[in-house]
């Protein structure tokens, strides 16, 4: 059986280093956009760049056998018109990993190359939350451990994530957050910019009833089925649940303002038919939220399934919620006939 608190350990380092990298990034937007002549390029390097980092890390300290379920492959960036943002990247990976050189780094994002038919394995998703991140907004670096279909370790960055619940979610914040979660463990939360900090317990009560109800749900209107997200609540509203409007952001970063008790609830509802969910979307994610007190089903109440691949094909949907409002939204989609053709 694995070591989980070493795996934590490692993964923690690895998003801490990528997610130093990709702050950097973020601070020079013009000049990579400059440099490749792309104004969606800086997440481009961002994404590689993690990934690189990442893979390092994890073949490093586990070893070349290690198994990295990634969003990314090199196939794109080693190309001869992709020059710039090869050299765009490799200087992102430089500000962790100086002595890097070009192979050596296409080949640690090739880490990333490897299939969901092991009985464990990584998974990986770089930079999630692209628009956050070109927004200078949230974003998030998303490393899971997944066991026989289950998540059992999950770390979480969000680099612009203020642990200040004052202070705004739409702007960036100079040290972030990381959530580290181990299945049966619980989930700590440390800043970005000092992973090795004293870690703080995150353990979230569930709202009390009557008490206003806090939503978060995808920026983009894509990503979750907003109109529903409204029913929902005018349906609890109904029935003497009040909310406040929703709050909206990027990437698993809902994931950790749920867990850490600044929201109430995920919502992420479909917004088409036979959409399937990646799984490296929601694995570390859903374990932090989970090991701090939530529950994570997707819209019939259904745990996630990580078992089918890359995709999670038996879910629809996902809510996030601790118990007790767990079950009155539940409740509210089943009513309200929310998915019935997803």
């Amino acid at each position: 059986m694995p070591d989980y608190a070493e795996l934590a350990s490692v993964a923690l380092s690895a998003v801490a280093l990528a997610s130093r990298a990709c702050r950097e990034v973020q601070a020079s937007l013009e000049r990579v956009k400059a440099i490749t002549k792309d104004d969606k390029s800086p997440v481009t390097v961002a994404d590689f760049a993690s990934q690189a980092i990442v893979g390092r890390i994890l073949a490093e300290r586990l070893g070349r056998g290690v198994v990295l379920v990634g969003e990314e492959d090199s196939k794109w960036l080693r190309e001869d018109d992709h020059a710039a943002h090869r050299a765009a990247t490799l200087a992102a990976v430089r500000a962790v990993w100086p002595d890097a050189d070009e192979k050596a780094m296409l080949d640690a994002i090739d880490v990333g190359a490897g299939d969901t038919h092991h009985g464990s394995f990584w998974t990986l998703d770089p930079v999630d939350g692209t628009k956050g991140f070109l927004r200078n907004q949230q974003y998030a670096i998303a490393l899971a451990y997944v066991e026989r279909g289950t998540p059992v370790v999950g770390v979480l960055g969000c680099p612009n994530l203020p642990r200040d619940f004052r202070k705004p979610l739409d702007e960036p914040d100079p040290h972030g957050c990381i959530y580290t979660a181990i299945k049966g463990a619980g989930v700590s939360e440390t800043p970005a910019d000092d992973p090795g900090a004293a870690p703080v317990t995150i353990r979230r009560l569930d709202r009390e009833e009557g008490e206003p109800l806090s939503i978060c749900e995808s920026v983009e209107s894509a990503h979750s089925k907003q109109d529903d997200t409204a029913r929902i609540l005018a349906h609890l509203a109904e029935r003497g649940q009040p909310s406040r409007e929703p709050a909206r952001l990027d990437s698993q970063a809902k994931y950790a303002v749920t867990a850490r008790g600044q929201a109430d609830a995920y919502l992420r509802l479909p917004t088409k038919k036979d959409y399937v969910e990646r799984i490296w979307d929601h694995a570390a994610g859903a374990l932090v939220a989970a090991e701090a007190g939530c529950f994570v089903t997707d819209i019939r109440g259904k745990a996630l399934d990580f078992s089918h691949g890359r995709g999670l094909e038996q879910n629809t949907g996902v809510v996030c919620a601790p118990p007790r409002v767990h079950g009155l939204v539940l409740g509210a989609i089943e009513a309200l006939g929310i998915g019935r053709d997803a």
